[in-house]
């Protein structure tokens, strides 16, 4: 029998910018009951994929965690996948604000055609609020 354990640690598959852990920071730590942010992938739009972040009351057993301090980012295995590679950043352009996922999909075949959210076309990915 094998002793293989699974690594949920999640090293330099995604990058968190500090603007962004700031931001998410400021998100958890005004929610009661709340683990970390967790961040998905899901199929559709005409880009193929969507991705996106929700809030995380307890992980899941197979997550992988990032973690900054106190600020915990999950990912299921399956997404991580996906995500390999991508930047998680956090932009502020006059009243307009919102987290932005840079190089998705760089490493799949999955790239997007649309540019809109979970679009990776141009210049590596669109913004999602």
């Amino acid at each position: 029998m094998s002793d293989i354990q699974f690594n949920n640690q999640i090293t330099n598959e995604i990058t968190v910018t500090p603007e962004a852990a700031v931001q998410l920071r400021g998100i958890v730590d005004n929610e009661e009951g709340v683990a970390g942010v967790r961040i998905f992938v899901a199929g559709g739009g005409c880009g193929g994929m969507n991705y996106g972040m929700t809030l995380v009351e307890q992980p899941h057993e197979r997550d992988c965690a990032w973690e900054d301090g106190d600020l915990k980012v999950f990912v299921d295995v399956v997404a991580l996948g996906f995500l390999e590679g991508v930047e998680i950043d956090f932009r502020s352009e006059g009243l307009n604000q919102s987290f932005v996922f840079k190089n998705v999909f760089a490493n799949t075949s999955g790239g997007g055609a649309c540019g809109g959210c979970g679009g990776a076309s141009g210049g590596g990915g669109g913004g999602c609020a």
